[in-house]
């Protein structure tokens, strides 16, 4: 990829691969971890992303991911120990500000805190070395943030420069209509347009409902590295539970090379 490409989708993906609807057995989905980072495309994160429930199990498995993702599915988080957690994912509870969560938690340094929020209910109050999450989907069609909805949380962080990571629902480039749900389903390429058109001060609500893959194509393409460094500061990563089919949209899509 060339430097702009690299600016723009350089480290977007992490490994969901533990989450719905793949949710591989420990083993199988640390066994894809290892033969990603043995491929070694730039656009993975090669964070593996680990309920705080099964950490005891992945510390038992004779592979260790370079990096983890601790998802905080329990009242507690478990002691990390020497396991390469570098970021923690956590539900801001109601009335506590991120700030708040951060003190109570007390990461150790190097650990990063996304606090995982609802698009209309945005906490400003982000320390440093802090960050959201938003959720853009789910196994039911209420999961589904609106476009308007996202696009106001996406203006929310640009203008207070407040970096976020995506899960959920992201399973394409291109929004589409999944039948299965009789949703309209967020394309993670329209997400990371529509952070580079906050980023130049224009409403990110268009780029989100659009479905022209040629208009989103164009858009990519000329995108300024500029616009994308900030975008990328922006928009950290988003989880994604196929490692794969994100890199054969984009390839398709002519945005990254072919795989040698």
């Amino acid at each position: 990829m060339d430097l702009g490409t690299m600016r723009l989708y350089s480290a977007l993906i992490d490994d969901a691969g533990l989450f719905p609807p793949t949710s591989l057995h420990m083993d199988e989905a640390l066994a894809r971890n290892q033969r990603d980072l043995e491929h070694g495309s730039p656009v993975l994160t090669h964070r593996f992303l680990c309920p705080a429930s099964r950490l005891d199990r992945l510390r038992g498995m004779d592979y260790r991911p370079r990096r983890i993702g601790l998802i905080a599915d329990t009242s507690e988080l478990p002691d990390f120990g020497d396991l390469p957690v570098d970021y923690v994912e956590m539900r801001l509870p109601p009335d506590t500000s991120v700030q708040t969560l951060a003190d109570r938690l007390r990461l150790p340094d190097g650990v990063r805190l996304f606090a995982e929020v609802v698009p209309r209910k945005i906490s400003l109050d982000v320390p440093e070395n802090c960050g959201l999450k938003i959720r853009c989907g789910g196994s039911s069609a209420d999961l589904f943030p609106p476009a308007e909805h996202l696009g106001q949380f996406i203006r929310s962080c640009a203008e207070n420069d407040i970096p976020f990571k995506a899960t959920a629902g992201l399973h394409h480039a291109v929004r589409h209509f999944d039948p299965s749900l009789g949703v309209d389903r967020h394309g993670f390429l329209n997400l990371l347009l529509a952070v580079c058109e906050a980023v130049e001060g224009r409403d990110p609500v268009p780029v989100l409902r659009t479905t022209d893959v040629g208009h989103l194509v164009r858009l990519a393409g000329a995108v300024p590295d500029d616009t994308a460094e900030q975008a990328r500061r922006l928009l950290v990563s988003y989880g994604s539970c196929s490692t794969a089919t994100p890199l054969d949209d984009l390839r398709t899509l002519g945005l990254i090379e072919e795989a040698s």
